[in-house]
């Protein structure tokens, strides 16, 4: 019933933007938390920033101040835009409930060059 589907990404030079997006027709985004995570290949899967229902976020270190996740409740959507993009971005980025029992979507890659 739940499918998670992340857009947005694409290939950009260092120092560039994009946004991400996440939809899933199966999850209320307004009540509950939704995460971005990303991947690169031959590592672990990583948290890159939080959102909780209540609008608290949390990013993690190596992307605090360049990205930020938002939502859109009225279009049951969730974003990542991400400023300043480094090489070391590169990966492909899901978006998902943390913890929560939903299969993986299947991600947008994101490439930065250097």
């Amino acid at each position: 019933q739940v499918q998670l589907v992340e857009s947005g990404g694409g290939l950009v030079q260092a120092g560039g933007s994009l946004k991400l997006t996440c939809t899933a027709p199966g999850i209320i985004f307004s009540s509950n938390t939704m995460a971005w995570y990303r991947q690169a290949p031959g590592k672990q899967r990583e948290l890159v920033a939080r959102l909780t229902s209540g609008g608290s976020t949390n990013y993690a270190d190596f992307v605090k101040g360049r990205f930020t996740i938002s939502r859109d409740n009225a279009k049951n959507t969730v974003y990542l835009q991400m400023n300043s993009l480094k090489p070391e971005d590169t990966a492909v980025y899901y978006c998902n409930r943390p913890f929560a029992y939903v299969p993986w979507g299947q991600g947008t890659q994101v490439t930065v060059s250097s």
